[in-house]
């Protein structure tokens, strides 16, 4: 069950992915409101310390934190998009999840390490790849369970 998904019916036994088909404002209005959410998590957590002072996460750093808030909502856009349009088309478990929990870890990282532009890039490079293989499993998933013929049952005819 996806949390971000209005259509659940938040029932236990609801553990099955669907497709989510829909008019293409719905899907666009789902990836930005994704990305905002992810990234606002993420902006959020970095305004404490988390651990001890030995280790553990820094608070974010001093400076202006629009340049890492853009780049990642930017990448959330692309990754959040990539996961609605496997979605829109087969059934992908949680998407909206994945999406968060990257965009939120990205952000948080960010904030609080303030890296140079290379290692910013293989960050966002990770969320990327991450999020088109999460839409390449469930792809691959509906592939062959589409090839795989189903059983009939002995009284059909």
């Amino acid at each position: 069950m996806d949390f971000l998904d209005p259509s659940d019916s938040g029932a236990p036994d609801d553990d099955e992915v669907t497709v989510r088909p829909g008019p293409l404002w719905r899907h666009a209005l789902w990836v930005v409101g994704v990305t905002a959410l992810g990234v606002g998590l993420g902006w959020a957590g970095s305004l404490f310390r988390l651990g001890p002072d030995d280790y553990g996460l820094l608070a974010a750093a001093p400076g202006s934190p629009w340049t890492y808030l853009g780049a990642w909502a930017v990448t959330g856009l692309a990754a959040t998009a990539v996961l609605r349009a496997a979605a829109a088309r087969v059934p992908v478990p949680s998407p909206g999840t994945i999406a968060v929990i990257l965009l939120l870890i990205g952000t948080r990282l960010s904030l609080g390490w303030r890296p140079e532009t290379p290692e910013l890039a293989a960050m966002v490079a990770g969320a990327l790849v991450l999020a088109g293989v999460w839409a390449a499993i469930a792809l691959r998933a509906d592939a062959v369970a589409r090839k795989t013929p189903k059983p009939q049952s002995p009284g059909a005819s």
